[in-house]
């Protein structure tokens, strides 16, 4: 077994174990993948050292983006209910943190992230150096990884942005932010109540809210005012909420539901009794409502992965193996017209080269009375009929091939874009 396939198979064995773990319901999923593998490499759409399963985030991701001092530290040190990130008014810290399960408290740094099989981070940097040229080599500066032995952990991963505005690497940041993101079930975009000017955080605004509300995946986003606490002492909070409320729908979020809420532990003392009264009585719904979509992560990230797993089976079923009978039906057909052309006329020129070389009458009168001769002639004809049709073979298969990429080159929403010209190859040679 070569090194690459060692390293893929190395991933799913690691991927089964951890999930025996931490959720033993989606183990039998794996196997489902593997002989979606062994399927489509058969097929040629997908190589020997690929795995569809790795092309699949696996654990819930939570994550947590928005400015600095929008209180997510403290949401998570809430949540989890340890001290486990640091908080601050100013930025406290400029790398995105990785918080999972684990044995036993540990903080390592992001090469962790970056050489782990199991982890959706695995080989990021190669990300990171195609966007930012010798930043790959500077994973540590931009990731690190927590694990804590909290049940909240189990099952699902959580992550702690820098503050968006906060970090001077910005492009390698905001590659990272994409990807992540992409990979989450689950985005909570924090704004600080604190601060009541929407217009200073516009960046914020254009990055986290109007490129993100036209995704097919909107749902999954979580507009989160927090801290609103302090504008309650001020008896200045509706003011606060709806300044926030338009520049939201000034950057296209016009639907969907914006949410309040502060940390009950940190108010505490700041507020009166009826200040306090009137906060929970219209904030303990959002919070409750925060916590119920983190809890459901799992759930949905399962439905998730077995829709992934249905939605490959169906593409190559429905898409990729249509294509391929198609195209093998047109090879087919090229090559028998090309064998009824050009079969006879190479025979019929292999005749007049050799009775080039002996006369006509004589080449017949030792084929009839030469047994030996006979073999010669025979395996002479079988060898050209052989080698004219393997060559149109050949060509015929590399014509159809090019046909299919160029009739694929524009269809981006064509999964097997890329892979199905070398499977049609694949399946079209000699043996």
């Amino acid at each position: 077994m070569n090194q690459p396939i060692a390293i893929t198979e190395q991933r799913l064995q690691l991927l089964e174990a951890h999930l025996r773990s931490e959720s033993p319901f989606l183990v039998d999923v794996v196997a489902s993948f593997r002989r979606l593998d062994w399927i489509a490499r058969g097929l040629g759409l997908l190589a020997p050292d690929e795995s569809f399963a790795t092309q699949v985030s696996w654990w819930p991701l939570v994550s947590l983006l928005g400015t600095f001092s929008a209180g997510k530290s403290s949401f998570i040190n809430t949540y989890l209910d340890v001290k486990l990130q640091r908080t601050g008014n100013q930025a406290v810290d400029d790398r995105f943190t990785v918080i999972c399960y684990g044995s036993e408290p540990r903080t390592l740094p992001g090469v962790a992230l970056d050489s782990d099989l199991r982890f959706p981070f695995y080989r990021i940097s190669d990300e990171i150096e195609r966007v930012a040229a010798g930043e790959g080599n500077r994973i540590d500066s931009y990731l690190q990884l927590k694990t804590l032995p909290s049940d909240k952990l189990r099952g699902r991963i959580l992550i702690d942005s820098p503050g968006f505005d906060a970090d001077a690497q910005r492009t390698s940041t905001l590659r990272i932010t994409d990807q992540i993101i992409d990979l989450s079930d689950l985005v909570l975009v924090f704004f600080d109540a604190r601060h009541p000017e929407p217009g200073a955080m516009r960046d914020t605004l254009e990055h986290l809210v109007s490129k993100t509300i036209q995704r097919s995946d909107a749902a999954k986003f979580l507009y989160v005012l927090n801290q609103i606490d302090t504008s309650a002492a001020e008896d200045n909070s509706e003011e606060v909420v709806a300044a926030w409320q338009r520049a939201l729908a000034e950057s296209g979020l016009t639907a969907g539901r914006f949410h309040v809420i502060y940390n009950p532990a940190v108010a505490a003392g700041k507020l009166s009794e009826a200040q306090q009264q009137r906060l929970e009585k219209r904030l303990s719904s959002d919070l409750a409502d925060v916590l119920q979509r983190i809890e459901n992560v799992s759930v949905s990230r399962a439905y998730r992965i077995v829709g992934t797993l249905e939605q490959i089976a169906d593409s190559i079923a429905q898409d990729a193996v249509p294509q391929l009978q198609a195209a093998r039906t047109r090879w087919r057909r090229h090559v028998l017209i090309a064998d009824l052309v050009l079969l006879p006329l190479a025979l019929f020129l292999t005749w007049l080269a050799a009775i080039r070389i002996e006369p006509q009458e004589q080449l017949l009168d030792r084929l009839r009375h030469d047994q030996l001769w006979l073999g010669v002639a025979i395996a002479a004809v079988v060898l050209v009929a052989a080698a004219v049709h393997y060559a149109v073979r050949w060509i015929a298969a590399r014509a159809v091939a090019v046909s299919l990429r160029r009739r694929f080159a524009a269809r981006a929403d064509f999964r097997w874009r890329d892979e199905l010209a070398p499977a049609f190859l694949l399946g079209t040679a000699w043996w």
